[in-house]
This record gives C-alpha cells, structure tokens and sequence, in this order.
C-alpha cells in the first residue's frame, strides 16, 4: 500500500478523547494490559498527508482575519460528490456550510418543524439524533429496523407509516449508511422510503456522512438523487470528518436544492451567530477532497473490509451466543450479546466491565437502543484488531 495503515499512533496527551476518555467512563484496566480504543467513531489511522499539507502551506501566510470561502471549497465539493457519489448537476448555491451535523440537524429541523412536534427515526439511533432532538425539545417516535432471516437489518415500512399517522409526524431524520447498524440501503428500499414520506407530506434529514465509508460490493446512494420530490423535500449533511478523521476541526456541508427550503434553513443556522467557517478547516477539506485524496480513501476501505471480516468470522467462529452483522458501510460493529448474557447469566454491565479490564475500551450500545448491544470501533491498524480480539476470547466470551 502506498499509505500507512499499520502503524498504531500514540495519541495519549494530544486532545483525543479516544485514548484519553473523560474519568469514570469506563471501568479500570488491569496494569498488564494497554488500552485499545474501540468506542467513540474515531479512527486511529495517520491523517491523510494532503491535508497537513495543505494546512500547512496556508499557515505559512502569518494572517488570519475574517474572510469568505474560497471558489475552491465549493468546487472540490462538487467534484468529490460527482466522483463518489455520481452527483450530477450540484451547485455552490446548493451547499452550506454547518459547524457539525448535528447542528446542521437542529437548524433544519427547527425549520420542518414545532417544539414538541414528533419526529420519527428508526432505531438502533445514533446517541447524537438523540441527545440534541431531545434538548431542543422534540419528541422522538422509533421505528425499529427488522432483521430478516439472514440477519440483515431491514425498514419496517409498515411501522413507518403506522407511526407516522399514529403521531402526526410531518419530519423524520434518516441516517444512510446507517449508524450503528451498518446497513447500505439499496435502491428499492430507498424508493420505497421516499414514497412514504411524499405520501404523507414528511419533510427529510438525511445524514450521509458516513456515505463515503462503503464495502466492496456496495453503493451509497444519496438519499436526493431517489427522485425528483426527494430531491426537493430532503436536507442533506455531509463532512469530510468521518472520512479523514478531520472531528477535532469542525466542518460539515448541506446540500438543499429547494430554495425557499435552502433559505430557511440558512437563516435559521445564521441566527445562532456562531455557524461560521474556519479557515484552516475549509483548506483541510480542500486537501481532502482530491484525487490523492480519493486514492488514500480506497485504501483505507480495504483495510477496514479486511478487519470487518476479520472480527465477524471470530465473533462466529468464538463467541457462541454473539451475533454481529457484517458492516456494509462505516467501521462500527453493532455487537448483540442478548443470548451470550443470557446463557451465561451475565449482564451488559458485567460484559462491558470485563472489556474494559483488559484493555478494550467498547461503547455501550443502549444509548443507540440496542437493548443488550455494544458499539465496536474497527478503525484500527489489523494487528490491533487482533490483539482486542484475542484478549476477548481469552479472558472475556471464554475465559
């Protein structure tokens, strides 16, 4: 490979929260054991060498003042969403910029919607839909994904639609790829998501910022391109952060192609007075969203294919009572341990205690509403991979 991906970076002392979580998140490590982190969705792979670069070159220039995005920005934009996602016909006027996502989130729901209104999700739910829809006082109605008899999480359109005229329901937020689960939505399913939410007037935030994290064998679509109304009913959020790890900078774009929807939007976001760019994070994304940066990308995604099949053949070669779904999109497993607690009269709390006592910092997954579930983090170098796994199987499924 032309870019390192084994090299595990000691990150201790430098800002990350992964290695260096808040005190009392997780329960001790044995002094034997280094500690492995593999909860918050952070990779721990070097930066893309493009993107320091083109930091750097900018640092070089000693002023910072107040300014406005370059033409750059938006044309590296449209050129990576043509390129990845086969986006035709994107424009400067559709994106925009948001501090983050979830910030993104807030403004375009406060647009959809009223204070205390519903708003639909399925679940598992990402702990970040959760946390600010419920802090800025929306009520959440869950739609649970189903799994089918080859334990592929699927929609339950027939939920869908019952909670959406149960609960009178005018938006709903859709998480494609999906986050914990994994899920790749195909085209059909797609469609036929979109043709409920035109049936019944439902407004859309589509977070896609997983979108560029695909499998082999897989294709992200973007929920905008389905048809020509979710084109117009749909705000869509995108970062370059999962991608290239770029958290610790802020820096995420909408795509809205309605306008009276763009400009509502946009002036929502303007009122907190604090949605506004760095400069340094728009020449990260500009370094990012290259060709070179396109080349990296494919490399890495083998490299977490490579580990996603690594940990699912062990869960189920090893952990008798575990069942884990092979990702299609993101480097998360979405681990249930429903029958393994059960069989061995353990519970989660205990489980995740005993990850965390040698060495494996995991993520408990009922925040996400995954009952007995814990979030697995695989964006590490192979060789961690296996040393988190063997320690599991060792002293944890079978000891």
């Amino acid at each position: 490979m032309k870019y390192d991906f084994t090299t595990m970076l000691d990150r201790h002392g430098m800002d990350a929260i992964a290695t260096d979580p808040p005190e009392g998140l997780f329960a001790k490590t044995d002094p034997e054991f280094s500690r492995i982190p593999m909860w918050v969705a952070d990779m721990n792979f070097k930066t893309f060498p493009v993107i320091t670069e083109a930091m750097r070159k900018r640092l070089n220039h000693p002023a910072f003042g107040y300014f406005t995005p370059r033409e750059e920005y938006f044309n590296q934009i449209i050129e990576w969403q043509k390129e990845r996602n086969g986006v035709e016909g994107l424009t400067k006027e559709a994106i925009g910029y948001e501090n983050g996502v979830l910030g993104g989130l807030i403004s375009a729901v406060n647009v959809m919607c009223s204070r205390g209104d519903n708003i639909l999700l399925n679940s598992p739910t990402y702990i970040g839909f959760t946390h600010c829809l419920k802090d800025n006082g929306y009520n959440i109605v869950l739609s649970p994904l189903k799994k089918d008899d080859k334990g592929i999480y699927r929609l339950d359109i027939c939920d869908m639609e019952r909670k959406i005229v149960e609960n009178n329901i005018h938006a709903a937020i859709f998480c494609s790829p999906h986050n914990p689960c994994g899920r790749v939505w195909e085209k059909e399913e797609l469609e036929e998501v979109t043709e409920l939410f035109k049936k019944y007037d439902v407004q859309v935030v589509c977070d896609e910022i997983w979108s560029d994290l695909i499998m082999p064998g897989y294709k992200h679509i973007p929920f905008q391109s389905v048809s020509e109304d979710a084109r117009q009913r749909t705000v869509a959020l995108y970062a370059p952060s999962k991608t290239f790890n770029l958290a610790g900078l802020i820096g995420s774009y909408h795509i809205i192609y309605n306008k009276k929807l763009r400009e509502r939007v946009l002036k929502e976001s303007s009122l907190s007075h604090y949605n506004s760019m760095n400069v340094l994070s728009m020449y990260a994304l500009i370094g990012a969203y290259t060709k070179e940066g396109g080349e990296w990308l494919d490399e890495l995604v083998k490299v977490l294919y490579d580990n996603a099949e690594y940990a699912v053949e062990m869960i189920d070669r090893h952990f008798k009572g575990v069942k884990a779904t092979r990702p299609e999109g993101t480097y998360m497993l979405f681990l249930d341990c429903t029958n393994w607690c059960r069989e061995h009269a353990k519970s989660l709390d205990w489980l995740l205690a005993e990850g965390n006592r040698v060495g494996v910092l995991w993520q408990d997954g009922r925040p996400f509403h995954g009952e007995c579930h814990i979030r697995m983090n695989l964006a590490l170098p192979a060789a961690v991979v296996k040393e988190a796994f063997h320690r599991l199987d060792r002293y944890v499924f079978n000891a």
